[in-house]
């Protein structure tokens, strides 16, 4: 099994100028796996397709996903023409990772798509994106989307990318089940994905399919001091039935290590780790990876 450890940027980074490059830097240099990029309409975080294509041209090994991009509202067409694009410009680093987008009204209105209607636009849309990066034409008659002989070039540089999904409610893993490549669920246990991971894995049963066993991770936010109150409350409320949150966010290097190999335990092995309060500028962003590095590299394998 290979361990592979990347950084997300949450939506609230302010790396948005060029100390975005700064941090891009680092992680290459370093030799972190990935970057993963969140989106987010009325945050500072920068675009995931935009800040991707950045990242590529300074980097030659660094991988790059989004943690994650909204499919619901987007043309898949286009989309799939502008990720494969990437795919092939970078030489196949590219990690697409999807979901249906926040439930927040004012973001939802960014993307045109009624709160009812994200869930049958994300499968369909998802459909036709894997369509135009495998088939030659595509004829695709839904509810949502029509296509008769369409040709879309180039095809990305991986015959298919790996599709990766997240989240942990019951509907969230039967989608993974039944559509993903890759299951990256973000704020959980190491008990909550073994849970998930044998529904994921009923469901992809019951569909014909299998997802390669190195394809399940987790997003790891993790703090080097206290938590804020106000996270911790929000945590508390998300979460009820947990006594200790630092199963969510564990605290320092050490604990956070050991987060890992408890996910590691239960056949997860590729990790996007956040710092929950971030650096507050790209020189303290660098400095943290370089003191991140020692604890984190050598659990890859």
């Amino acid at each position: 099994m290979k361990i592979r450890v990347g950084y997300g940027f949450g939506v609230r980074t302010t790396l948005n100028d060029d100390g975005f490059a700064t941090v891009v830097d680092a992680l290459e240099s370093l030799r972190f796996d990935s970057l993963w990029l969140s989106e987010r309409i009325g945050g500072e975080a920068p675009d995931p397709l935009v800040a991707m294509a950045f990242a590529a041209g300074r980097t030659t090994r660094l991988k790059f996903g989004m943690s994650v991009m909204v499919l619901p509202g987007r043309n898949p067409v286009v989309l799939a023409k502008e990720l494969a694009t990437l795919d092939r410009l970078s030489n196949g680093r590219l990690l697409p990772a999807f979901g249906l987008g926040v439930a927040d009204p004012q973001e939802q209105q960014a993307f045109g798509v009624a709160r009812e209607e994200r869930a049958k636009r994300f499968d369909e849309a998802l459909t036709v994106l894997r369509k135009c990066w495998l088939d030659e034409s595509v004829t695709h008659h839904g509810n949502f989307f029509h296509y008769d002989d369409l040709r879309v070039q180039p095809k990305p540089k991986q015959s298919p990318p790996d599709v990766w999904l997240g989240g942990i409610a019951p509907s969230e893993l039967k989608r993974v089940g039944r559509l993903a490549d890759g299951w990256l669920p973000s704020f959980v246990s190491p008990a909550d994905v073994a849970a998930g991971r044998q529904v994921v894995e009923q469901v992809a049963h019951e569909h014909g399919r299998t997802i390669d066993p190195e394809h399940y991770g987790a997003l790891i936010p993790y703090a080097n001091g206290p938590l804020p109150d106000q996270l911790v409350a929000g945590l508390r409320a998300r979460r009820p039935d947990l006594d200790d949150v630092t199963q969510l966010v564990p605290q320092g290097w050490n604990g956070l290590i050991d987060t890992i190999g408890r996910f590691v335990d239960v056949g997860f092995s590729k990790f996007v780790v956040l710092p929950i309060v971030e650096p507050r500028s790209a020189q303290a962003w660098a400095d943290h990876l370089a003191e991140a590095a020692p604890h984190l590299l050598p659990l890859q394998t």
